[in-house]
């Protein structure tokens, strides 16, 4: 069966254009996330996504529902632990990604163990996406591009100086619950595409990759939204053809164009 026949069925066009839309949300959102040493926010949220989607299977409601506001409060939740507990990023998003697969255990062994629909939330369906799904992921793009569009400079500013921003007259702490809250319903989303368990890798693979051989800000945000892209298409027709996990091909065709950019950058470096 060629490319074409492929994109005949509707299921693979729902998987592409949900996959580009998840993938356009999550390049920017990663270049600030890694710039600003939070990469692992990702991974933390992703816990707390774990224990959510339980928690909505076990009052037997649809995983999005459940999961958005969750995960935002767990979000939230890290930023206050920074500000008032005076913790480390990464101290905090270990407490909170501790408490969440803790959480998800618990509920999970109330309802008598792991289902079929859990463990589909844990390594992704991408190819079971629905019309709902497309829609709340045409919703959340739009969101996340037009807040980074509309709130260039601020987040520019606080990205690289959150001192600097906070005397220009930047509210830096609205600025940061918006972005911990932007990546809260991407990584919600995110699961749908690869899995609760490699939606860091999704948000941080095109981020790093972009800035091995970016020369500016904008550049490294247009060149992670491309190679995300790339992954995306690229893993959903490689696990067609070779007959495997669709969201594992994704992170490893990322993890591909890193090395390559990687490679490329150790080379022009000894020019």
């Amino acid at each position: 069966m060629d490319t074409l026949d492929l994109l005949s069925y509707g299921f693979i066009q729902r998987s592409l254009i949900a996959g580009c839309l998840i993938a356009l949300a999550c390049s920017p959102l990663g270049v600030l996330l890694v710039l600003r040493r939070l990469s692992l926010i990702g991974d933390g949220l992703a816990h707390v996504t774990f224990g959510s989607a339980a928690l909505a299977l076990f009052l037997n409601q649809h995983p999005l529902i459940v999961s958005i506001p969750v995960v935002m409060a767990g979000s939230l939740g890290i930023m206050k632990l920074t500000e008032r507990a005076h913790l480390y990023g990464d101290a905090a998003i270990g407490i909170v990604s501790a408490v969440g697969i803790a959480c998800g255990v618990l509920i999970a062994s109330s309802a008598g163990g792991f289902n079929v629909d859990l463990f589909s939330l844990l390594f992704g369906s991408i190819l079971a996406i629905s019309t709902t799904d497309v829609v709340l992921s045409a919703v959340l793009t739009s969101i996340v591009i037009g807040t980074v569009v509309m709130y260039y400079r601020e987040l520019f500013s606080s990205t690289f100086d959150d001192q600097f921003a906070r005397v220009s007259g930047i509210r830096t702490t609205r600025i940061n619950a918006l972005l911990v809250m932007l990546t809260a319903a991407t990584v919600v989303l995110a699961m749908r595409v690869v899995g609760i368990m490699l939606t860091s890798a999704l948000i941080v693979l095109p981020a790093v990759t972009a800035l091995q051989i970016a020369r500016s800000f904008k550049s490294s945000i247009v060149i992670s939204c491309l190679c995300s892209l790339m992954s995306v298409v690229a893993g959903i027709f490689g696990a067609l053809y070779l007959n495997v996990p669709p969201g594992a091909v994704i992170i490893m065709v990322n993890f591909l164009l890193f090395l390559a950019s990687l490679a490329y950058r150790v080379r022009r470096s000894r020019r």
